[in-house]
């Protein structure tokens, strides 16, 4: 739509877990009547639906685990999140924290009083007897919490660390941190300065669905969130919303990008750069329903249903009517956007549209509204993508969508496939390479979609 102006203490005394294999996840018996608290959360842990796989991806990656471990870890960390407030009381005044340790997660208790160890181990959690109570951390970080104004600059992060029986102060200046903590009243000996020259600073999300600034005021929707070779990335949107060149805000108000790209009428998008403080991420704001991943850019066929996100009227579904439709607005046609009965409201324009996990492209324009309902019109996503040479931001902060296999090189273009950018075809007698990953369809063929093939 047209924009609105708007060091550990203590030591191991019980180790009783086994690593349990990732076959648990499909369990859906009861535990055994002898089973200790953590076995018996683990099985209602178990009982649950089994993980995505992008998930189980992204720990593998980034733990460097096993898909089986990163299963296992899963199940352990429900089932100890769920027994912690147990232990708690359990322990009382003797409570000094719970962390889970290990490629799979064996949950840890911690406790001042050696004699309770040994209730801990009937958990079926690892005991360890440490010095301080976690009461006692947590006064000593609140009373830093207090004199926080008086901190030095040089000491950005301080942190209760139960596995080390501390509160730890991170800083590049030992002796000014010290002294900081002396003056604060916090208990000295709780307390630990350690040297680093971490220095934090503010990052935001670039997020489907999410508002955006034009210059002075002027409002629009983020569509997708792109990565690119050489850039630190940034997000595709309506070109109605704003020509090359203009500066954007976030929905923070806080200073975002410039627009590098963008096409009105004719076509109806854009594609906006970001700096350094945003970050790409591949997901949309579906507002009340949360945020939903986006794995890729498949397109969705007449009568599937599609949902737009957008900072005005918010999550809103329907159908996709039809493909390749030219639409007159004001100012000129546009071509080969996609019809939809999805209602959307001014502010709505560049706001995410996506089927499942696929994105499809972001709000162009239409007519009624969110009360009595109406058309939208959406400008598909690979042909911006393609265009401007943008890969799409993807669930787990890649950048890049889902990989495909592609065809043999040389083999006859055909509906109905997943070919990756890069992929070769022949069509007609001719060569095609891929521009955009996408799955074909009749009417999509290579030399009908330019913004999908190219001519070699």
């Amino acid at each position: 739509m047209l924009p609105r102006r708007t060091v550990t203490a203590g030591i191991a005394l019980a180790a009783t877990l086994v690593t349990v294999p990732a076959a648990a996840f499909a369990a859906r018996s009861a535990a055994p009547q002898d089973a200790t608290p953590f076995e018996a959360a683990r099985t209602a842990a178990a009982a649950v639906a089994d993980p995505p796989s992008g998930l189980v991806g992204a720990l593998t990656r980034d733990l460097g685990v096993s898909a089986e471990q990163a299963r296992t870890r899963l199940v352990n960390e429900a089932a100890a999140a769920a027994l912690e407030p147990r232990l708690r009381a359990l322990l009382g005044d003797s409570y000094a924290g719970s962390w889970v340790t290990g490629p799979t997660s064996t949950p840890v208790a911690a406790t001042t009083d050696p004699a309770r160890a040994g209730e801990i181990a009937g958990y079926g959690v690892e005991a360890r007897v440490a010095a301080r109570p976690l009461a006692a951390l947590d006064a000593a970080k609140a009373a830093l919490d207090h004199a926080s104004a008086r901190a030095p600059r040089t000491a950005p992060v301080w942190y209760v660390d139960v596995v080390e029986n501390s509160v730890v102060v991170l800083t590049s200046t030992p002796a000014k941190a010290a002294a900081w903590v002396e003056a604060s009243g916090a208990d000295a000996s709780a307390v630990k300065v350690v040297r680093s020259d971490e220095r934090p600073r503010t990052f935001y999300d670039v997020r489907g669905g999410d508002a955006y600034y034009i210059g002075s005021g002027t409002r629009c929707s983020v569509g997708f969130a792109v990565t690119r070779a050489g850039s630190p990335g940034g997000f595709v949107s309506a070109g109605h919303c704003g020509t090359t060149g203009s500066t954007t805000s976030g929905a923070n108000r806080v200073a975002q990008g410039t627009f590098r790209g963008s096409s009105f009428p004719g076509n109806d998008y854009s594609w906006v750069e970001v700096n350094s403080q945003w970050t790409p991420v591949g997901v949309v704001y579906a507002y009340g329903s949360g945020l939903l991943p986006v794995r890729g850019s498949a397109v969705a066929q007449p009568g599937s249903a599609v949902c737009r996100s957008g900072s005005t009227t918010g999550y809103h579904c329907g159908t996709v009517q039809q493909l390749d439709t030219s639409v007159t607005y004001s100012q000129g046609t546009v071509t080969g956007v996609t019809r939809t009965n999805v209602c959307a409201e001014p502010g709505d324009s560049g706001g995410s549209f996506i089927s499942g996990d696929q994105a499809q492209g972001v709000t162009s324009g239409g007519s009624g509204d969110c009360t009595s309902g109406g058309t939208t019109y959406f400008q598909p996503v690979n042909e911006i993508l393609a265009t401007y040479g943008l890969t799409l931001a993807t669930q787990g902060g890649g950048g890049s969508t889902p990989p495909t296999s592609p065809p043999p090189s040389g083999g006859t273009w055909s509906p109905g496939v997943a070919y990756a950018a890069g992929a070769q075809v022949t069509y007609g007698g001719a060569a095609y390479v891929c521009l955009q990953g996408h799955t074909s369809q009749a009417g999509w063929e290579p030399p009908n979609v330019p913004a999908l093939w190219q001519r070699v």
